[in-house]
């Protein structure tokens, strides 16, 4: 018997002949053959062949399908010279109606059959291996001399006809520091699965225990390791065993069909990948291109500047639009609030900082098909409405959006307003974003620039921010111009520091990301444009929908014509205007936010934006 020792340097060719004769005693094929791509095999009936096709078109991450063959081919010249497929994987997988009736050395026995089925070669994970090892990665499972782990995960794929199932995947620690290097090396390898499709808490895809893959060996995390998650071939597998073919075979999980193909044929997916953590607990990176990513960082630079010569550009920080409009990307729910109360003479007391930002972010996670909900003051609901119905007469908003009110009832009166019957394990919203909103200080005032305490009129908001914290999955934003508005307690110090009153009126309570910005309204169309940059990055967009299901065309870029537009913006003001809402830093009833006029400042911020 052939150990396993030089296994990892031999052709491809000589393994199968190896294989054949049943001289193996490895369990499974992952490190063989560097350098060549490896294959899952799924066999079916002739009649079945072009929908299973359609399925792996349609779910191209799991199922790459490298070749189709002809019914009753066992042989694959496009793939490998001097191949059988009924002889040459490690070991098979029969199926009957469903059920998996046993596992084969060889397929010959079931060649009167095999003449009416057709083979289908898909790529596997193994085929990277070397790519990862030659970035200087560790391979876990084969250090440890086992096979990869694969897992059951509650993603759905893209059904065709009877073929349905959920996605499959494959988990390799990698290492913190080396996380970017194992997307990098794999996003081109479209063949062996390409790109990760999670990076981080395993309970995000639905899988509840890693010491327990569904198939393959359980793999050890090393102190620092992240698992990392691919989308893995087996997915074929559990496809035919819900279509309940009444005959069907496949490989058995890491026992794949070696090729000839030598793993050098690349091809792009849309730029350089860059890797960034969204979330901490549960732990959650996202992948977006290198290029999206600067896109990103100008439109901060774009907003960073300082009109009011305030000395924001001290508490500006780096990357935080990037991180808060991928946490935003993944969400599902999200709750906006907004409203400054700072002319406290007059009625109504808001200034018109903030309400625009705030349905310029509204309006792009709408035409996203997020879940959208506003939360205000109570005294503010009619104020808020009239707003509303006026931004979907402009063509702003799709529809309504519901609008929401707080109040403190109870200790529990936060977590029972964002999770369902107060669970923290069944929230309401994944993101909350303030913008613009008068945030309390730390002697648990609310104060406006001049230091004013405004308190009476602000309604507990920060208390969902502070319960955000403890709920796992629930990230926050806060946007603000000053330091004073909820969520810019992550900049505090220097808001102390810097901001003329800052030791009186600096926000106490933080948000996950702080968006600094000359105006705040500019931050929320900031944060639009991003999400939009976003969507329409390849990598990302794989990412986001688990690279399941189709891309989406350029042609099906519905989002775009939510981006904030000067026309639209202009005609808003002007109802705010008319509804007695003021500007924050002069209390006129004028055509300007912040003391700034719109034409020429805020209307060339919106142009320079887009």
């Amino acid at each position: 018997m052939l150990l396993t020792g030089g296994l990892k340097s031999l052709l491809p060719h000589v393994l199968r002949r190896i294989i054949r004769h049943n001289r193996l005693t490895v369990s499974n094929t992952s490190g063989m053959a560097e350098g060549y791509k490896q294959a899952n095999v799924v066999i079916l009936h002739k009649s079945l062949a072009d929908d299973f096709e359609k399925f792996c078109r349609a779910n191209d991450g799991p199922l790459p399908l490298l070749h189709r063959s002809q019914p009753g081919d066992w042989k694959c010249p496009s793939l490998s010279s001097d191949s059988d497929i009924r002889t040459d994987c490690l070991q098979y997988r029969k199926y009957e109606h469903g059920a998996c009736t046993g596992s084969l050395k060889s397929l010959k026995e079931y060649s009167e059959q095999l003449k009416d089925m057709v083979t289908f070669y898909l790529g596997c994970s193994f085929s990277f291996e070397k790519a990862v090892e030659k970035a200087g990665i560790p391979i876990r499972n084969v250090e440890q001399k086992c096979n990869v782990s694969m897992y059951k995960t509650s993603v759905p794929c893209y059904s065709v006809s009877m073929f349905h199932c959920n996605l499959v995947v494959t988990m390799r620690p990698i290492p913190e520091s080396k996380l970017e290097a194992a997307v990098l090396a794999t996003s081109e390898l479209k063949d062996a699965h390409g790109a990760p499709i999670h990076i981080g808490d395993p309970g995000l895809l639905g899988i509840r225990d890693l010491s327990k893959p569904d198939y393959g060996d359980p793999v050890d995390l090393h102190p620092g390791d992240i698992p990392v998650f691919w989308a893995c071939g087996v997915t074929g597998v559990e496809a035919i065993i819900n279509c309940r073919a009444p005959l069907a075979f496949t490989h058995s999980p890491g026992c794949m069909f070696l090729t000839d193909l030598k793993n050098d044929n690349v091809r792009s997916l849309g730029g350089v990948p860059q890797v960034h953590c969204i979330s901490q607990d549960p732990l959650h990176f996202s992948i977006v291109s290198a290029e999206a990513a600067q896109k990103i960082k100008t439109l901060e630079t774009i907003i960073g500047i300082d009109p009011g010569e305030r000395g924001i550009v001290h508490l500006q920080r780096q990357g935080e639009l990037l991180g808060a409009c991928l946490a935003l990307s993944h969400a599902r729910s999200v709750l906006i609030t907004t409203g400054f109360p700072t002319h406290f003479s007059h009625e109504p007391p808001e200034e018109n900082d903030g309400p625009p930002g705030a349905l310029a972010i509204a309006a792009m996670l709408q035409a996203l098909e997020k879940q959208v909900a506003i939360v205000t003051d109570q005294r503010a609901m009619d104020l808020n409405k009239k707003i509303m119905e006026e931004a979907v007469q402009l063509g702003i908003l799709k529809k309504p959006i519901p609008l929401l009110s707080y109040q403190r009832e109870s200790a529990d009166s936060a977590l029972m307003f964002l999770c369902e019957d107060g669970d923290p394990g069944r929230p309401r919203f994944d993101h909350l974003i303030a913008i613009e909103r008068a945030g309390m200080a730390a002697d648990g005032n609310y104060y406006n620039a001049r230091k004013v305490n405004i308190k009476h009129l602000v309604d507990p908001i920060d208390e969902l921010f502070l319960a955000a914290q403890t709920i796992p999955g629930v990230t926050t934003t806060g946007v603000g111009d000053g330091g004073n508005e909820l969520g810019m307690g992550k900049v505090k110090d220097a808001v102390k520091k810097h901001i003329k009153n800052g030791d009186v009126i600096a926000c106490d309570v933080e948000a996950d990301f702080a968006v600094v910005a000359g105006v705040s309204n500019w931050g929320g169309y900031a944060i639009a444009c991003a999400l939009s940059v976003l969507r329409s990055c390849e990598l990302h967009d794989r990412y986001l929908r688990r690279a399941v299901g189709f891309p989406r065309a350029p042609s099906q870029r519905l989002w775009l014509p939510a981006l904030p537009s000067v026309t639209r913006e202009e005609k808003l003001l002007k109802t705010l205007v008319q509804l007695g809402v003021r500007s924050g830093k002069t209390a006129s009833l004028e055509m300007e936010v912040d003391g700034l006029p719109f034409y020429n400042t805020h209307s060339l911020m919106i142009e320079k934006l887009l």
